[in-house]
């Protein structure tokens, strides 16, 4: 996988139609055909959103005879799991902060 791509991959999961060809690939590993067959688009348009997934480091393919077959690339997913997780951790630790204010941070008021 290069370093730079040039999509981001939350950029290319911006797609509706894109997010499905990922659902599907997550049940298994599909050639264009396949996926054209329960999509409502044409196999141009399915080939044209796997090179989308495909320059976000989304997905894969090889070569299987005269056909490509396109499957999840856990690198790429992984990558984009490691940015939710920073995300997830961010919003608990400002969740904490509010929830669990420092009491040292507060003035202490003096007994009469």
């Amino acid at each position: 996988m290069p370093a730079y791509q040039t999509r981001d991959g939350w950029e290319a999961l911006g797609d509706p139609t894109r997010r499905a060809i990922v659902a599907s690939l997550a049940e298994r590993p599909q050639a264009v055909g396949e996926l054209a067959d329960v999509l409502p688009i044409s196999r141009p348009a399915v080939s044209q959103h796997l090179r989308v997934l495909k320059d976000a480091g989304l997905v894969t393919d090889r070569a299987v005879g005269t056909r490509r077959v396109y499957r999840l690339s856990p690198e790429g997913l992984g990558a984009l799991r490691d940015q939710l997780d920073t995300f997830w951790q961010r919003a608990l630790d400002g969740y904490q902060d509010v929830a669990e204010p420092d009491v040292t941070a507060r003035p202490t008021q003096e007994q009469p």
